[in-house]
Order: structure tokens, then C-alpha cells, then sequence
């Protein structure tokens, strides 16, 4: 979340166009949200992140359960 809201405030602030543009406020927003998650876990002493899903799969791999009527 905070890298997809750093990228949004870069491309207001610099009123960017075009792709190319684009693209580079998007690797700058994902820059600043990668250094932010370091710095935290450098703090904390752990990792932040999990290599566990939010929300599994099903062995049909469907993530909702079909609904019977």
C-alpha cells in the first residue's frame, strides 16, 4: 500500500506523461516502500514478510466456497 500511494503522489506532484514517465515514478514508489520495509525490520530485529499466503487456495483451487441452494 504505501508504495502504490508513494507512486501516486510522485505522478501528482510532477504531473507525469507518458510511459516512460510512468514507469519510472512506479520504480521510485516501489523503492522508497522496499526501503521502508528494511529499515523496519533492521529495527525490529525479524523479517516482515511471510512466505504464507493471506488467503489460501482450496485443493479445488478455488478461494470461495461454491454456494448450494
Amino acid at each position: 500500500m504505501l508504495s502504490e500511494r508513494a507512486t501516486t503522489e510522485i505522478h501528482r506532484t510532477e504531473d507525469s506523461k507518458g510511459v516512460p514517465k510512468l514507469k519510472e515514478d512506479a520504480r521510485a514508489g516501489g523503492e522508497i516502500a522496499g526501503n521502508a520495509r528494511k529499515q523496519l525490520e533492521r529495527k525490529l530485529g525479524r523479517s516482515v514478510v511471510s512466505n504464507k499466503r493471506f488467503i489460501e487456495k482450496s485443493k479445488k483451487g478455488r478461494i470461495l466456497p461454491d454456494i448450494k441452494e
